[in-house]
């Protein structure tokens, strides 16, 4: 993208972000407004997209609006540290690794409890009258 300003049609197909989400962000605060043409058409600018990257990639990574915005504010303020961005990243990675825990915990559930039952074609589930108790 040069340093042209361009609409918000071409932010989501050079990111492959969605407009609607586009606008979220915005919303949100996660994304600075941009300005308007006379036509009142949000016109964006090379820090819009790489803002926008940034955040759809933290996004892509599970990393909740509010750790994202803690991000964020480290850049904008210029207090980058590596050791408050990692303290972010780790605290993320814990919540993480306790869904995967939870997860593993679902499938063997959800194995026993399968085991349980023949899956022949009979009015009797031994699932159900598990799942009923």
């Amino acid at each position: 993208m040069s340093d042209n300003r361009v609409t918000i049609g071409a932010v989501s197909a050079e990111t492959g972000c969605n407009i609607e989400t586009i606008r979220f962000y915005e919303k949100e605060g996660l994304l600075p407004k941009p300005e308007r043409s006379e036509g009142g058409h949000r016109l964006y600018t090379n820090d819009h997209v790489s803002r926008l990257s940034f955040v759809r990639r933290c996004r892509e990574l599970g990393f909740s609006m509010e750790e994202i915005r803690q991000l964020l504010s480290l850049v904008d303020g210029h207090e980058v540290s590596c050791e408050r961005v990692k303290r972010i990243a780790d605290d993320h990675l814990a919540d993480v690794k306790a869904k995967i825990a939870d997860l593993k915990k679902m499938e063997r559930s959800l194995l026993d409890l399968s085991a349980t039952c023949t899956g022949a074609d009979v009015p009797e589930c031994p699932m159900l009258d598990v799942l009923q108790a």
